[in-house]
């Protein structure tokens, strides 16, 4: 038996710099994706947060970014930039789009309500059968994600789990977990486009 073999199949991509690793989610390997989460999502969070203030709207950056990393890997030009300083550009530029478009659906919000004041709340029965139908919406979408990318999801959905729980739990590595995630929301995204736009 080859000894390589025994190793886990992330363990190879620790040694690997930072454009061997992008060449390496070209390649389509999830894994990579993982390990390069983890070497910088800590900081791209940090700058993203000083850009938005806001803990959630940096974490949904956060995903965007890594989701564009995955899709757009072999746009990458080592010879143009490094690759922190790649993802940098992109976790700067999404943060200060999401940052517009905030303040756009804010000014938006405030002269729609100048112009049309509320004067009742819509009735409790129609709310609840839109949220009825979201719901069915989403467990048809989730019954055709992959199995493991529909398990780690469900468990955070359903069960209120974070990624690292989800990863004790299953005995999956952190990193697999959050890749799987990823992904996972991004084919959800794809999927319910429709409702997504319905909500903003």
């Amino acid at each position: 038996m080859d000894p390589a073999d025994s190793t886990s199949p992330g363990s190879d991509l620790k040694s690997l710099e930072d454009k061997e690793l992008v060449v390496a989610i070209r390649d389509g390997r999830e894994e990579a994706v993982s390990e390069l989460y983890d070497r910088y999502s800590n900081m791209l969070a940090a700058l993203s947060h000083r850009v938005l203030g806001d803990a959630a709207d940096s974490e949904e950056v956060l995903q965007e970014v890594f989701l564009q990393v995955w899709n757009q890997a072999a746009r990458y030009d080592p010879a143009r930039s490094s690759v922190s300083t790649w993802l940098v550009l992109i976790t700067r530029s999404r943060s200060i789009d999401r940052l517009r478009s905030r303040r756009v659906k804010e000014r938006t919000a405030t002269a729609a309500q100048k112009e049309n004041p509320v004067t009742h709340e819509s009735p409790k029965g129609v709310k609840h059968v839109f949220r009825q139908e979201q719901r069915k919406r989403l467990h048809e979408e989730l019954a055709q994600l992959p199995p493991e990318q529909r398990e780690v999801l469900e468990m955070a959905f359903y069960r209120g789990m974070t990624q690292s729980e989800i990863a004790a739990e299953t005995g999956i590595p952190l990193g697999t977990v959050k890749t799987r995630t990823l992904l996972a929301m991004k084919k959800l995204r794809k999927a319910l486009s429709e409702e997504i736009r319905e909500l903003l």
